[in-house]
């Protein structure tokens, strides 16, 4: 009998972690909804808390799909730890944010994060949780790796000397779901990580860094590569201080001491530039838009497409900045109509709504061009058919949500994955 994974999801959103690793009604996000197998994941805790709105739509959506029970709307800053169950996989996708430190005043080896940075309650759990998951599986944009500009990378140093501390290694992958033929190109970090309980750890430990990043780790049975350049290899040690990390690191430095995949464990970061492995089939925009006529609210008149049109063209003019300085502000054209034969391009938070956008998709239907309805901008999540929708929940709103989603075949892929590495079977 395989024994269930008991997960707690974070910052949970609609659920995308939660229907990767658990499915729906027995069926699966990899291939147009096929049967899943018993998935062995648990959620036995949620949390979603959106600090910017009254009324709390992503929570309503979640409890209406799992239920009220073991889920918690209120700010994860504020929640007690002790009240939050014993897990063995902790998930979620949290902000990009300022993650730089400060030494406190009352004691010399705490540390102040900036309130209201998310990763810091992240870090809380871990550091407060007498039992530690033995698992960590979070996402968040690739420009992590890079940021801030003033330190390149930085930000993920932090976070993986935060991880070390507490007693984590680590493995991550910026993932383009397209590469690996889901419907939407979206590029997003993936960070797993194994605590030294686990025999996971113990078996990166033991492996040679360079094959387990090929090979033998998690990310790389989901999704295989090849390397781009053995010139891109980078392996050195983080500084033990934090702080010094927060301060100091790469400072100056025009480019991130990171690459698209790596390792940390003990300290010791091996990085490369990968590319991706991928020979089986790719689905497009065509493979999920609806071909019958929709509400005629989502289609654009010739008045309309006009302006479309323009928006979405090359341009170049003279600015002036708060200073009094011009400057030539230049931007290249984008694909007007949307390609229906590639994968679409990454859902942003303001794709719902009729106004004209240089960034929200377009396409040319028998019936005229319009734009994408909730249900396509799900499917291009790979989340179920109207997952969103709900009494009370306006279409720009759910648009809003798949802007925020995760592509949950993602998930779904790395979960079979470390699923494997928890039974033993790789």
């Amino acid at each position: 009998m395989v024994m269930k994974v008991k997960v707690v999801e974070l910052f949970a959103g609609v659920g995308g972690f939660r229907l990767g690793l658990e499915g729906w009604n027995g069926k699966s996000a990899s291939s147009l909804y096929k049967q899943k197998v018993n998935s062995s994941y648990e959620v036995v805790w949620s949390n979603q808390w959106e600090p910017s709105t009254k009324i709390q739509h992503a929570s309503m959506v979640y409890e209406n799909r799992w239920g009220k029970l073991n889920h918690s709307n209120e700010d994860i800053a504020s929640v007690d730890v002790s009240k939050i169950p014993d897990h063995d996989l902790l998930v979620g996708g949290f902000p990009c944010q300022d993650y730089s430190v400060a030494t406190t005043l009352k004691n010399s080896k705490g540390l102040l994060g900036k309130k209201g940075v998310l990763w810091w309650s992240i870090h809380k759990i871990l550091n407060e949780k007498e039992i530690k998951p033995k698992y960590l599986l979070l996402e968040n944009v690739d420009r992590l790796v890079i940021s801030p500009s003033s330190q390149r990378g930085r930000d993920f140093a932090i976070i993986l000397q935060s991880l070390n501390e507490l007693g984590y290694a680590v493995e991550w992958r910026i993932i383009n779901s397209a590469e690996y033929g889901m419907p939407q190109r979206r590029r997003r970090i993936f960070i797993l990580a194994y605590h030294n309980t686990s025999e996971t750890f113990n078996q990166m430990l033991e492996s040679d860094s360079l094959e387990w990043i090929l090979e033998k780790g998690t990310i790389a049975d989901s999704f295989p590569i090849s390397i781009d350049n053995k010139k891109s290899y980078n392996v050195f040690q983080l500084d033990n201080d934090i702080v010094n990390i927060s301060n100091e690191f790469n400072k100056g430095g025009k480019k991130s001491s990171f690459e698209n995949t790596g390792i940390m464990i003990n300290g010791q970061v091996t990085t490369v530039k990968s590319v991706p492995s991928y020979e089986d089939k790719y689905v497009t925009l065509r493979d999920i838009v609806l071909s019958d006529r929709v509400e005629e609210d989502y289609y654009i008149n010739e008045e309309e497409l006009e302006k479309w049109t323009y928006l979405k063209g090359a341009k170049s003019h003279s600015k002036v900045n708060a200073e009094g300085f011009e400057y030539k502000y230049s931007e290249g054209s984008m694909s007007f109509p949307d390609s229906l034969d590639k994968p679409a391009r990454t859902i942003i938070t303001g794709e719902g709504g009729k106004s004209p956008s240089r960034f929200k998709h377009v396409i040319n239907t028998a019936n005229g061009y319009r734009r994408l309805l909730p249900i396509e901008l799900e499917r291009l999540n790979m989340f179920p058919d109207n997952h969103t929708e709900l009494a009370g929940v306006l279409p720009t709103k759910r648009a809003f949500f798949m802007g925020n989603a995760l592509v949950v075949g993602v998930i779904e892929k790395l979960g079979i994955s470390l699923q494997k590495k928890i039974d033993g079977r790789f």
